[in-house]
């Protein structure tokens, strides 16, 4: 397992956006490695894990590893690929 992980160049701006909607906690994981997502955010009670790309990257570099892929099939809670904050605001404001 690595330690410390990598994180996509619009992690820190969506973290920002994320933390200032009152009601929204968010965290980082991306230094936990073995496929686990980016980002784990609370809103309204429930838990979102995300696992973000940079959409300034080509396709190819935006795939999930074997590891992401192996723990988005095995997880049973909500997890999900997103590139930009509007998709994280939707889906967690959609719940």
């Amino acid at each position: 397992m690595k330690k410390h992980g990598r994180t996509d160049a619009n992690q820190s701006e969506i973290v920002g956006f994320l933390r200032a909607i009152p009601g929204v906690s968010v965290i980082s994981l991306a230094d936990v490695g073995g496929g686990v997502p980016d980002l784990l955010i609370g809103h309204r009670g429930t838990n979102f894990l995300f696992e973000l790309k940079d959409p300034d990257k080509p396709l190819s570099k935006r795939k999930l590893t074997k590891a992401q892929k192996d723990f988005h099939a095995l997880w049973r809670g909500h997890v999900e690929v997103a590139e930009t904050f509007g998709e994280i605001l939707l889906a967690i404001r959609s719940d």
